[in-house]
């Protein structure tokens, strides 16, 4: 058994308000060393942090690790607000990734939903690895995460519509996946692995948008087919 957040018990995901702050510096996504690393599209992705801390996308089960205890690659240093950021929520993270998506139609989304393979090596009792996203740059309102209890029944999918700043937390080894984003310039978003513990909730439960929580209760209250985003 793992330990699983109760925040993600009945959707598997949670919509948070948008990162607050300085804005984060465009060439701190823009200047990464990015590697030809296919995964829910035509991507390209930027490890921040690797099992070894080489430049390196496989997963950690290839070095006969968990995704957890990530090592920082060089690209830290060309986004140091991405790394700060990580930093300051805590916790125990593995990979830490900036994807670059380039655009695609919708049927080719959607051929694309697939489940990640989070918790690979991860021994018993530890926490359940999930998957934090922060978006830094899409087509704002057409950008859209296309989630799927059953990969091949459209009638289980929620859509929840992006903006640059937005930050979600998904359980993406329960929830079928994909960004749909129809362009015309590639998007960009900060993918972390995360141990579910102690910190990770009470970082959630700061960053829980007001407008979401009932009162007394840690519940999403968004729509079943188009999840609202709190702007």
């Amino acid at each position: 058994m793992h330990r699983k957040l109760d925040i993600l018990a009945e959707k598997g995901y949670v919509i948070l308000r948008d990162r607050s702050g300085t804005p984060i510096p465009r060439a701190d996504w823009e200047s990464l060393e990015y590697m030809d690393w296919k995964s829910g599209g035509d991507t390209n992705f930027a490890p921040l942090t690797s099992a070894t801390g080489e430049m390196d996308c496989r997963g950690f089960w290839d070095h006969g690790r968990p995704d957890s205890e990530g090592i920082w690659t060089k690209n830290r240093k060309i986004a140091p607000e991405l790394a700060r950021y990580v930093d300051e929520i805590g916790g125990n993270f593995g990979r830490v990734r900036v994807i670059k998506l380039n655009p695609s139609d919708e049927a080719a989304a959607i051929r694309q939903l697939h489940l990640d393979d989070n918790n690979r090596l991860n021994p018993d009792g530890a926490g359940w690895v999930v998957r934090s996203w922060l978006e830094l740059d899409n087509a704002p309102g057409k950008s859209v995460f296309i989630l799927r209890e059953d990969r091949d029944d459209p009638a289980t999918e929620t859509r929840i519509r992006l903006h640059p700043g937005m930050q979600l937390v998904i359980d993406t080894e329960r929830l079928y996946h994909v960004v749909w984003h129809p362009g015309p310039l590639p998007r960009y978003a900060l993918i972390t692995s995360w141990v579910s513990d102690d910190v990770l909730d009470r970082w959630i439960g700061r960053e829980l948008a007001p407008e979401l929580v009932p009162a007394g209760k840690r519940k999403l209250a968004t729509g079943r087919k188009m999840a609202a985003a709190p702007r």
